[in-house]
């Protein structure tokens, strides 16, 4: 084979394989959205008391991914969790039970936020008995409003 043609067929075949290497994979299907209901994943039933007791306590509904529901500051409510939510951490986790805390008392309010965030479910308690309690309850202090704020 003369020279000239084992370099045109050289320069053919690595254009080839480079243009191979460079092309995108197989494009692999995106899977589908979940069909939307209506209603959103994102919806919390939020109890609040100022008292701690039952009889006072205040209800409300927050949807987010739309914004909608009963709270009274659902877009702020919204935002707020939005900006407590991180891939992997609960934002709703309890304080740690090793946890050391300073021995104050922010008063007897209580609050149980109970549905659905960021597609894992919620059963969370909130109280301001000590400062870590109360620490964690401010993270939350749009979505936790009592009832006379």
């Amino acid at each position: 084979m003369p020279l000239l043609h084992r370099l045109a067929v050289t320069a053919a075949l690595t254009t080839a394989a480079t243009a191979g290497a460079l092309a995108p994979a197989a494009a692999t299907p995106l899977p589908l959205p979940l069909p939307f209901d209506g209603e959103s994943a994102d919806r919390l039933m939020i109890t609040v008391s100022e008292t701690g007791e039952a009889n006072d306590a205040a209800t409300f509904l927050l949807s987010c991914h739309p914004t909608g529901g009963t709270h009274p500051r659902a877009r702020a409510a919204c935002a707020q969790l939005d900006s407590q939510t991180a891939w992997g951490r609960d934002p709703f986790a309890p304080v740690a039970p090793d946890a050391m805390c300073t021995r104050q008392y922010g008063g007897p309010a209580t609050a149980r936020v109970t549905g659905h965030w960021a597609g894992r479910p919620v059963n969370a308690r909130f109280n301001r008995t000590d400062g870590c309690e109360i620490a964690r309850w401010n993270r939350f202090s749009v979505v936790l409003r009592t009832p006379g704020s």
